[in-house]
């Protein structure tokens, strides 16, 4: 599984742009809670969700 492509963002409006910021951070949440609980998850899920939340906030951050 590859790491989430910027193309995709960058056609986002910024409402469309704070609900996707929300959703992940939310995921990650429910990923570090399953990691801290010993449930089973998939890791990697972990390192793509953060570099997807940097992207969003990057993509966020450069429309101001």
């Amino acid at each position: 599984m590859s790491l989430p492509k910027i193309d995709e963002i960058t056609m986002l409006t910024q409402g469309e742009l704070e609900d996707e910021i929300l959703n992940v951070k939310k995921e990650l949440f429910r990923l570090r809670l399953r990691r801290g609980t010993k449930q089973s998850f998939k890791s990697h899920q972990i390192k793509h969700s953060k570099h997807r939340l940097a992207q969003l906030l990057m993509i966020k951050n450069s429309q101001k």
